[in-house]
């Protein structure tokens, strides 16, 4: 494939580091310059994680004058703002600038499912993959899940399915990039501090659909009224899912059975107590999941038994253990608060809460509107605590409690909480400052929980 003589990969992280080893070993005639803003990078620590194939330059820190006129196309690893100046300078320079995922899917084969949404990205990515290893020999799952989508690109295979998790991130570096099959679960405020607006990360969100066909599918969440709006922008077909509503084609809740109407008939997939995840978010990321199946013509057999052996992943209402007759739960994932609002909704006992982390520009209203029946005491650490607690005595809701770690909060939660009650790590804001991601911060949960004494 012609790719660019110049090739200059912005961002040394994980996602950079796969697609320079990508680029290194399929577009060898190309010259290769990784380049990441951060100067104390260790340069043989990148040159370790390198293909041997790689023989170009590494440059840290200040970003070289000479680039601007030298290079024919970038790749932007999604850590990276695309409004930077010097991003803007090089797209003013008429460089085609590409996401991870766009070099990726040019290497790809095979059908593609792609999962975005604010919320319940990673569970319904996870379920969708194990619905299309019911029926396909050959099955990727990467993405904003934690494998570069270039990572695997090269391993598919034209009789193969890939499903890929998309952030905003990825999707808003996008060209070429289709999927077979999109969904988008939701779309509520997050990440305002890189997009700026609401409506700039809804755009973001719906590239996912942008350049599908009207062959190919998109799946759609009928309860996001943003959604049903932008929905009729797409020249593709649409598939639709609701929790609160029957609809006359698509999937939905009838009592406790998730059902599917093909315009004709009515199908009745699962009873929800037949799954291992619960809370009715998660019921709408297993109607996606089915949705895609459909779309791929996995037969509803097989999807059921995928239903029914599924296991909520890591982080995600994710069950740690009982002790002394209270249940614990980590939800390191509920970065914002739409998604920590599914975790409260999914308790049905009085739940100690573990709050606060990285302010992202999120309000916490809507959140807190959930506490009453649900919430006993908040245990709140991190930058965004006096936000929240303004907010939280703002609304009546005073049970508050600071905290300055983790484990000074599983600590107190442990002293405080009763049995029959729950503790719930659910920090509706990102992990950041003090930690270096989410999965870092639910694993010390995890850990200090399971040292607490019986």
């Amino acid at each position: 494939m012609e790719i660019g003589k110049n090739i200059l990969i912005i961002g040394a992280g994980k996602s950079g580091i796969a697609a320079c080893n990508l680029l290194a070993e399929e577009a060898s005639e190309s010259k290769l310059v990784l380049y990441d803003a951060d100067p104390a990078k260790p340069e043989d620590d990148l040159r370790a994680k390198l293909s041997k194939a790689f023989s170009g330059e590494i440059i840290l820190g200040d970003f070289p004058e000479e680039l601007y006129d030298t290079t024919d196309l970038v790749v932007i690893s999604p850590g990276v703002p695309t409004d930077l100046p010097m991003v803007e300078r090089l797209r003013g320079n008429n460089i085609p600038i590409w996401g991870e995922v766009e070099l990726a899917f040019r290497y790809s084969r095979g059908k593609l499912v792609a999962v975005t949404g604010t919320n319940g990205k990673t569970t319904t990515t996870a379920l969708t993959g194990e619905i299309m290893k019911q029926a396909f020999a050959n099955v990727e799952v990467a993405g904003n899940i934690g494998i570069p989508y270039t990572e695997i690109c090269r391993k598919t295979t034209d009789d193969g399915v890939t499903v890929a998790e998309m952030s905003s991130f990825q999707l808003e570096s996008i060209e070429a990039f289709h999927p077979n099959v999109s969904v988008i679960l939701n779309i509520t405020p997050d990440h305002l501090n890189r997009h700026h607006t609401m409506e700039a990360y809804a755009e973001a969100k719906f590239n996912i659909a942008r350049n599908q066909t009207p062959s190919e599918v998109c799946v759609l969440n009928y309860e996001d009224e943003r959604l049903r709006a932008m929905s009729e922008s797409l020249q593709t077909k649409i598939l639709w899912f609701s929790s609160g509503r029957v609809l006359k084609r698509g999937l939905y809740l009838r009592g406790d059975k998730i059902c599917y109407n093909d315009g004709m008939n009515e199908t009745e997939v699962i009873d929800v107590h037949e799954m291992n995840i619960i809370g009715r978010h998660n019921y709408e990321n297993a109607m996606a999941a089915i949705a895609a199946g459909i779309a791929l013509s996995v037969p509803m057999d097989r999807i059921r038994e995928a239903l029914r052996t599924f296991v909520a992943v890591a982080h995600r209402i994710e069950y740690t253990a009982t002790k002394n007759g209270v249940v614990y739960y980590n939800d390191s994932k509920g970065t914002n608060p739409d998604a920590s609002i599914q975790a409260v909704r999914a308790m049905d006992r009085q739940t100690i809460l573990i709050g606060g982390g990285y302010d992202k520009g999120s309000e916490y209203d809507t959140w807190i509107r959930e506490f009453p029946g649900k919430v006993r005491t908040l245990l709140l650490m991190g930058q965004t605590a006096d936000k929240i607690e303004a907010t939280a005595r703002s609304m009546g809701f005073t049970d508050i409690i600071r905290v300055n770690s983790m484990q000074e909060a599983v600590e107190y939660a442990h002293a405080i909480a009763k049995p029959g009650e729950a503790v719930l790590l659910s920090p509706c804001c990102a992990s950041w400052g003090m930690f270096k991601n989410y999965e870092e911060r639910g694993d010390l949960f995890k850990a200090l929980v399971r040292a607490l004494p019986d």
